[in-house]
Order: C-alpha cells, then structure tokens, then sequence
C-alpha cells in the first residue's frame, strides 16, 4: 500500500492548487452577485431589475412565435400544447412545432392538436431525422415564413421551448417588455421540485437554482456574453435576420449540439443586446420555464454528455479562445468543467481514503496518515484555504437552493454534490471519447436524444390560472363577486359547486370556465351518438365510480366525457381496465347523468 500513499501524497499539491484557483475563480462570482443583490434590497434601484407589474402590462404585445423542435415526443406533446395554451396570459402568439417525415406518431398528435388550437402549426422537415435540434429549429424558421406570406401577418419575436417545458403564465409577458431595448431575452430555466431521494434530479434541481441565481447574472453584470438556455430564450426579429445573414441563412448552427450555447456568442459577437431576467417571484411562483430533468443515472450522463461535448469540446474547436479578456474568462468558465469534473471525482476519493487511513492510524497506533503527509506536503494554510473555498461553495449552493425548493431539500446538497461528481465525471469521460472518435472515424456528431416526461395533472395545477380569474375573463361575475364567494363557500364545498348552489352561475357556464382552465373541450353528449359497446369499455361501477363514459374509439385512443376533471389517481385507475391511451373531455354534471341512465343501466 506503501505507492498509494505515495500515488496519494505526490497528487496533493496539485489537487489543492486547483481546488483553490477554481475556489477563487467562484468567489469573485459570489462577490459579483452579493453586491447586486444587496444593492436591489436596500437600495431599490440597480441594473437588470424585473419591471413593475404595470411596467409591462402597458407595453404593446408584439405578436410571437413559440419554436417546438420534436423527435419522438408524441407521448408528450399534446399535454405541453394542452396546458401551456390555457396557462399563458398572452393573447398574441402561436405554436409552430417541427416534426420529421419518419416519425409519424409525432406528427399524428400534433395534428390531432391543430384540430383543436387553431394556433398551433406543424412544420415537417424535408427529410428524415434526426438530424440536430439547429437542423429541426431551422426549418421551423422557414415554416414560419411561409405562414407569413400566406397569412400577411409579421411575427416580431421567436421564443425556443422544448416538448416537456411549463411556459410561466407571465414570461412571454416579461420577454415582451424586455425585448424593446434588448435582441435576445433569456427567462430563467428551474427543474420541477422531487422528492428528497431522487438524488439524480436533485442534482438538477440545485446546478439550475446555482447557475441560474449566480452565474447567468454575473455575466450581465460584467460585460460577457449570455449562452441562451435552449428554452424560454426570445429573440427579436431583427437579431434572427442578423444571424441569418453572417452564416448563409443558417439562424441556428445545424452541425452544434449545443446550438443555444452558440446562438448566445454569435449574437454577442454581431453586439446584439442580450438580457437575462433574474430569478424573481411574482404572484407567488417563481417567472420560469419549469421541466423535469432526467430522473435517471444513466439519462443524465447521456444528457450531460452532450452539454459537455457542445460547450466544451465543440465550442472550443470552432471558436477557440478568440475575443477580449472578458470573453476568454468566460471560455474559461464554460471549459475549465474538462479539467474540474474528474477532479473533483478524484478528490471526492482522496477524502475517503484519508479519512480511511486517519482511522487505521489511530487504532494501530502510528502516527503516520494522510492527515500528516499532508500537512507536510502542501502545507497547513493551503489545506485550509481550499477546505475553506469548498464550506463556502457548499453554503452558497444551499442558499440558492433554499431560495426556490426550502430548507429541507437544501440540506441534502452536501450529499448530491458528491453524486453530482459522479455524473460529471462520467459524463466528461464519455464526452471527450465521443468527440475524438468523430474525429478520428471523421463523422459528424449527431443529436442525442434525452427522453422526456411531462408533469402530472397534479403536479399541473399551481401553473394553471384559478377559477375565479377565468370567471371574471369570461365576464360571468365580477371580482368582487368572486372574493365574496370564495369567502363565503363551506371550506369543504368547490367554488363551481358553491355558484351553482347558490344559483349565481348556471352549470353550463361553470363547466365552460373548467374547460379554459384545463384547455379540455366541453361537448355536450346525446345517448344516439354514442354506441352502447363502447359506452361499455370500461365496467359500469368504475364508469359510475370516476363519472366518466367512454363515447369513441379513434387512433388508438379511448375518448372519455368526464363530468369531473381528470385527476392523477382517476387515471391511474382506469389505466387497470384500458390498454388504449386515454384522453378526456368534459361534460356537465347533468349530462353525465342522463347518459348513464340511458346507456349503463340495464
């Protein structure tokens, strides 16, 4: 064992020197950051604060077009289009989601949802894929221009989202009002909340909370460029028409991975102005994209494997280290995680077998450890320089971590972080050999795909705007009327349920506003139109059970009309009768009623 402690001593130095140039390289960040933050409590009044609420309410809206690139996502689409269409308090936008030719279900479940939106447009990409995600967002683009002719209309601001984002109800709000004095408006980007033991997004949850509070702010504040985040990222017409005319035509660069990434230096670089809006609570919920991460091991290193590739290694390759100071400090930042990752692997390893070999120590007696080696090799005050460095990236993560998910979820950090060095480790590892065999076999480097999940109904529910809100819009009562309903209501009693009671609203009018909230279409059902075996699908008790009446077959689909809103646990139960892929629309109460009558009962 004697050339493990010699392995072990011989890489000390080194490992401290780094600890401590990246620990200080951090701080300078936490100082950045601190001193702005300070400034916007106590002062009221620095750069890059969020507006006021009647600042951007009063701004014009500029028509915008949300860009979709799909590849194979069918199993979550229409959920995405479905809540983030009732979720969003912005009248002037549409969808254009793109699509290949070789992937019918796709394009089957957006068709199915242009039936319904009649702002949502397919775009299908000449040929087959996959290609990249710049390829599918670049002919999405030239979908969009076509739509312009053929409509006369001019789409002023493109927005990028994926399948699986949670479009904030106020962000295209805020990328509006920003997008007067700015080309390229970044949103921030926030995992959805996990339980405490899904340790892999946990991982996820506290990287956004950091990067998103710290160093996506640090760059504005000093100058650098801002690398959009591939979602919630708005540009203005006019910086799209820059780019396409500095690279052929090519708005997003088809041969990245990390095409995003790119698109935020190459508008710097053309002096675009770029803007990223701090994470800031309004009306209670933080103004973000939200999205699951992958929640799995192996989903994360293949994931992070791409970031790697595209930020570090391709980055590298086609833009080397050109620029002023301020860029090269930010390359820097962007690439030093080649080096840092495994080595923070390596030092995660080092504590244990110094804590392993201080114990030995102890109990047989000799005074000789790591502990000892070293003290003398590196000396006592770099050892405590760097385990200070590392207490105070610790404390820092945490508080960014309490700020959006709690206490509770923070103080697990410590334990994420040593899983995170695992998945970065793995994921650098597996970066740098996909890039040097691309480069030796000289094939191009391909998109790899990330399998995505949507958020539950539940989970739904606090991004969806309130009942009251939607029957206030719909000019059915007025808000007043609404706060002295809800005051009035049983604390056990539903507000619909209280109205119709108390005969203020009728249940055709209260089921109209449940539609909009949950962008589920209200029919209204005949006992002719519906055939009694399919009626029958599901077994009467449960159709009874759940208030729910299967009324067609259609594209592998059972069509359900539900006089209650779907909820996690009715699906999860009908899923036990039904292999078909169930989608729901609502019908009253009173609707419900007569077709059971006519139809279940013998």
């Amino acid at each position: 064992m004697d050339w493990i402690d010699a392995a072990v001593a011989a890489s000390l130095i080194p490992l401290a020197v780094w600890i401590l140039l990246s620990g200080l390289d951090d701080l300078v960040l936490d100082a950045v950051c601190l001193r702005y933050w300070l400034q916007l409590r106590w002062q009221r009044r620095c750069p890059f604060q969020p507006p006021l609420e009647e600042q951007w309410r009063e701004v014009r809206q500029a028509r915008v077009a949300i860009f979709v690139p799909l590849w194979h996502e069918h199993k979550v689409i229409g959920g995405m289009l479905e809540h983030n269409t009732a979720a969003i308090k912005y009248s002037n936008y549409d969808f254009f989601i793109g699509a290949y030719p070789n992937d019918h279900l796709t394009i089957e479940a957006i068709r199915e949802a242009e039936a319904r939106f009649p702002n949502v447009h397919l775009a299908t990409c000449p040929h087959d894929g996959p290609t990249s995600k710049a390829d599918n967002l670049n002919w999405i683009y030239q979908r969009m221009l076509l739509y312009e002719e053929e409509r006369e209309c001019h789409f002023d601001i493109v927005v990028t989202h994926d399948a699986e984002d949670l479009i904030h109800s106020e962000a295209l709000g805020w990328i509006n009002y920003f997008m007067q004095a700015s080309d390229m408006v970044q949103i921030p980007v926030l995992a959805l909340p996990t339980p405490l033991w899904e340790f892999t997004h946990g991982v996820y949850c506290d990287d956004f909370c950091e990067y998103q509070t710290k160093d996506m702010l640090a760059r504005q504040l000093l100058g650098g460029f801002i690398p959009s985040n591939g979602v919630g990222t708005g540009y203005s017409r006019r910086a799209l028409e820059a780019l396409a005319s500095a690279s052929g035509n090519r708005i997003f660069e088809p041969t990245c991975l990390t095409e995003d990434y790119e698109n935020g230096l190459r508008l710097h670089r053309l002096r675009a102005l770029q803007r990223f809006v701090p994470i800031t609570r309004f009306n209670g919920s933080f103004v973000a994209t939200r999205e699951y991460f992958p929640r799995r091991f192996k989903a994360a290193v293949r994931q992070r494997t791409r970031w790697i590739t595209g930020i570090s290694l391709q980055s590298w390759e086609r833009n080397g280290w050109r620029g002023g100071w301020r860029q090269k400090y930010w390359f820097w930042r962007d690439r030093k995680g080649l080096v840092g990752n495994p080595v923070s692997l390596l030092a995660n390893w080092i504590l244990i077998y110094g804590v392993a070999t201080y114990l030995w120590s102890r109990h047989a007696g000799t005074p000789w450890g790591l502990a000892e080696m070293a003290s003398h090799w590196a000396g006592l005050w770099l050892l405590w320089a760097t385990l200070f460095l590392q207490l105070w990236r610790t404390a820092v993560r945490m508080a960014c971590v309490t700020r959006v998910y709690g206490f509770g979820f923070a103080a697990a950090v410590p334990l994420r972080t040593l899983w995170a060095n695992w998945i970065n480790c793995l994921a650098t590892v597996s970066a740098v050999k996909r890039f040097a065999l691309a480069k030796l076999r000289g094939r191009p480097l391909v998109w790899i795909k990330t399998e995505h999940a949507y958020p539950s109904r539940g989970a739904l529910m606090e991004h969806k705007q309130r009942l009251g809100e939607i029957l206030v819009k719909c000019h059915f009562l007025a808000p007043e009327e609404v706060e002295s309903a809800l005051a009035a209501k049983p604390p056990d009693v539903r507000l619909g349920e209280h109205l119709i009671r108390q005969g203020r609203l009728s249940e055709e009018q209260v089921y109209e506003a449940l539609s909009r909230q949950q962008n589920i279409p209200l029919l209204h059902l005949d006992s002719k139109d519906v055939r009694r075996r399919v009626a029958r699908t599901l077994p009467a008790a449960v159709s009874r059970q759940w208030k729910v009446l299967p009324f067609r077959i259609s594209a592998g689909s059972l069509f359900l009309a539900s006089a209650e809103l779907p909820t996690d646990e009715m699906q999860q139960a009908l899923r036990q009768h039904v292999k078909l892929e169930v989608r729901f629309q609502l019908i009253t109460a009173g609707n419900y009623e007569r077709l059971e009558r006519e139809l279940l009962r013998s």
